[in-house]
C-alpha cells in the first residue's frame, strides 16, 4: 500500500509541485506579455520613487548591515541580494501606485518582482528564468491572499506582506531549483515570517512602504533554509495553527483557493494597474467625482454637501482614523482619504501626483471641500470582486447629483491596456530621467524572457 505523504497532499505541496514542474513555455504568450507590461509598471515606479524622501532613509538603514554588488532599480548604489530586494519593493510600493490583484486584494508585483529578481541575479539565472519566477510568484501570491476573502484588512494585516511572503518563497525557490518538497517547505517556512500591521493608518507612519520588500527577503530567506534542509510545516495554509486559522480566525476563509486552477487560471491576468496614486479603494470616488464634474461643471462654491458610499470593510482604510482622512498631515494620509480623494478630484479636475504634493494637501478649498464629505456603508458594493464607490454631490441649487462605479477602472473588466501601461511609465520614469534612459529601461523590461543574463537586465534598469 502507497500512503502519501503529509507534504504531497497538502495545500503547500500541491503549490510545489506546479511550481517546481513549470517551465516558461507552459505559460500562455499573452500571459507573458502581460507580465513584462506589469514588470515594467513597476521598474517606472522604482525610479519615480527616487524623487522622494523614503528612498535615501530605506538605503541608510539597509546599508548598516554591509554591502553587496547587487544592482538597486532606478539607483547607483548596490546592496546583497537581500537588502536589494527590500529597497526594491519600498521603491515599487512607496508610492502607493503600483499594480493589485483585486480579488486578493494584494500588490503582486511589488514583492514578486523583487524577490525574483534577487534571486536570479544571485543564481546567474536568464531573463527567462526572472520572468518565470515572477509570474510563478505572483499567481502564489493571489491565491493567497484569495483564499483570505477580503478579511486581512479587516483585521488588521496588510495582505501584501501577508501574500507576498509566499510568492516570493515559490519565486525564489523556483530560481534557486529547488524540487516540489523543498518548495513547498519554502513555503512552511516562510508561514513564520508573514505579517504586516496596519496601525500605520493612525499616523501616517511609513512601514507599509516596508510590506512587499520584507515579504521579498522573507522569501528568499526561506527558500535558502528549505535548500539548506530546514522543515517548514506542510499544512502551513490550512493547519489547525496555519495561516488562515490564525490570521483569520472564526472569519470566512477559502483555504483550497491557494492551490485551485494552477496553471489553467492565471491570477496575473487578473491584475489591475492604478491609474491613479492613491490607495485603491479610493479608485472609484475619484473617477465618480472627475465624471460629474464633466458632465454638469460642478464648481466646489456650487457643493452644500457630499455623500460617499463604500463597504466598511475598505471603508475602514480610508475614513479612518477621521482626523487622518478630513485633514491630511501628510502625503501618505492623504493616499488613503477618501474626503481628499473627493474634494481633490473636483477642485483640480485630476488626480495626478501632483495632487499629493504640499500645496495641494494645504489647498484651503480642498480641505474645506473635504469637511463637506461625509461616508456611508454602501450595501450595494462589489467587494471585494471589485472596488465599488458612489458619491452624490447636494448643490446649493437644490440639484442632486449622483455617480456609481461599479467596478473600478483598471479592474480585470476594465482593464489599462498595455499600451496604456507604457504611457503610464513615461510619465513615471519621466519624472526623475531622460528619455534615453526611460528608452533604455523600457526595452530592458519588454525583451524579457530571452537566454540573457538576468544581471544584464538588473544593470539597465539601475541608475549610474
Amino acid at each position: 500500500m502507497t500512503i502519501e505523504s503529509p507534504t504531497r497532499t497538502s495545500l503547500a505541496g500541491q503549490v510545489g509541485e506546479f511550481v517546481a514542474r513549470t517551465e516558461i513555455g507552459d505559460v500562455p504568450a499573452d500571459v507573458l506579455e502581460r507580465a513584462r507590461h506589469l514588470v515594467l509598471d513597476a521598474v517606472g515606479l522604482a525610479w519615480a520613487s527616487t524623487g522622494y524622501a523614503f528612498p535615501a532613509v530605506a538605503l541608510e538603514a539597509l546599508s548598516a548591515f554591509g554591502g553587496g554588488q547587487h544592482p538597486v532599480l532606478g539607483m547607483p548604489d548596490r546592496l546583497s541580494p537581500r537588502d536589494a530586494a527590500v529597497l526594491n519593493g519600498v521603491l515599487i510600493h512607496g508610492m502607493d501606485f503600483d499594480d493589485t490583484h483585486i480579488p486578493a486584494v494584494t500588490h503582486v508585483s511589488a514583492a514578486a518582482l523583487p524577490a525574483a529578481l534577487s534571486a536570479a541575479v544571485a543564481a546567474g539565472a536568464s531573463t527567462a528564468d526572472l520572468l518565470l519566477a515572477y509570474v510563478l510568484g505572483v499567481e502564489v501570491s493571489a491565491r493567497v491572499g484569495i483564499g483570505g476573502a477580503g478579511g486581512f484588512h479587516d483585521v488588521g494585516f496588510h495582505p501584501t506582506a501577508v501574500a507576498g511572503a509566499f510568492g516570493s518563497a515559490a519565486a525564489a525557490g523556483k530560481i534557486t531549483g529547488l524540487d516540489a518538497h523543498g518548495i513547498a517547505a519554502a513555503q512552511g517556512v516562510v508561514g513564520s515570517m508573514s505579517a504586516g500591521l496596519l496601525e500605520f493608518l493612525e499616523d501616517g507612519s511609513w512601514t507599509k512602504r516596508l510590506h512587499p520588500g520584507w515579504a521579498a527577503m522573507s522569501g528568499l530567506t526561506a527558500a535558502s533554509f528549505a535548500k539548506a534542509g530546514w522543515s517548514g510545516p506542510p499544512a502551513v495554509y490550512e493547519g489547525r495553527f496555519g495561516l488562515y486559522a490564525s490570521h483569520l480566525s472564526g472569519r470566512e476563509t477559502h483555504p483550497e483557493a491557494v492551490a485551485a486552477d494552477l496553471g489553467t487560471t492565471w491570477e496575473l491576468m487578473r491584475t489591475a494597474v492604478k491609474p491613479y496614486p492613491i490607495c485603491h479603494f479610493n479608485h472609484a470616488f475619484a473617477d465618480a467625482t472627475l465624471a460629474l464634474r464633466a458632465e454638469h461643471g460642478i464648481r466646489p462654491s456650487d457643493v452644500v454637501a457630499v455623500r460617499a458610499a463604500i463597504h466598511p470593510v475598505p471603508g475602514k482604510v480610508v475614513s479612518e482614523p477621521p482626523e487622518a482622512k478630513w485633514a491630511p498631515r501628510d502625503e501618505y494620509d492623504a493616499k488613503f482619504s477618501l474626503p481628499f480623494t473627493v474634494a481633490a478630484s473636483l477642485v483640480r479636475g485630476r488626480f495626478t501626483l501632483a495632487e499629493l504634493e504640499d500645496d495641494a494637501l494645504a489647498d484651503e478649498e480642498i480641505r474645506a471641500l473635504a469637511q463637506k464629505v461625509t461616508v456611508r456603508e454602501d450595501p450595494d458594493s462589489a467587494f471585494p470582486a471589485a472596488y465599488s464607490g458612489a458619491v452624490e454631490f447636494e448643490l446649493s441649487d437644490g440639484r442632486v447629483l449622483t455617480h456609481r462605479e461599479q467596478v473600478n477602472r483598471g479592474h480585470e473588466e476594465r482593464p489599462l491596456t498595455n499600451a496604456e501601461i507604457e504611457e503610464k511609465f513615461r510619465g513615471t520614469i519621466g519624472r526623475v530621467a531622460d528619455d534615453a534612459t526611460a528608452a533604455r529601461v523600457r526595452d530592458a523590461v519588454l525583451a524579457l524572457g530571452d537566454d540573457r543574463p538576468a544581471s544584464h537586465f538588473a544593470e539597465a534598469c539601475r541608475a549610474g
